[in-house]
């Protein structure tokens, strides 16, 4: 959905999901800011390389990392669930923004939803899978 602010500069907007995170995002015209929940991004994710490469991956591929702002607005699961759902948010902005940028975007694999989830708690077991101890007498 492209959005035009007071001061009529274009927005896109992208939702992504990774296990129980959310994350929305939204990509302005700037100078290649991230802030995640109204914080800089280097803190929100703990200074962590890997996390900020990842969430910043699609940006880089495409070589628009100095040419726009990303606010994301995350909720649930951790900050690995986080920076993957900013990620797959960010991909789907840049494919509303330019549909050209699908093509390459989908064979970095950065459009595919990853579907592994916590698997539920069965009765009789102790978690998904684990048994109580079995003991013969």
């Amino acid at each position: 959905m492209n959005i035009l602010t007071k001061n009529s500069k274009i927005i896109y907007s992208g939702t992504g999901r990774r296990k129980t995170s959310v994350a929305r995002v939204k990509l302005v015209p700037g100078s290649g800011k991230l802030i995640i929940n109204g914080l800089p991004g280097e803190s929100y994710l703990q200074f962590s390389p890997n996390y900020l490469r990842v969430s910043c991956s699609p940006l880089q591929i495409l070589g628009l990392n100095k040419e726009y702002d990303i606010y994301a607005n995350t909720k649930g699961g951790g900050l690995t669930g986080q920076a993957n759902a900013i990620r797959l948010g960010l991909a789907r902005a840049l494919c509303r923004m330019n549909p050209e940028n699908r093509i390459t975007l989908k064979a970095e694999g950065f459009l595919t939803r990853d579907a592994r989830i916590k698997e539920r708690k069965k009765y009789g077991l102790r978690k998904a899978r684990k048994a109580p101890q079995y003991s013969k007498r």
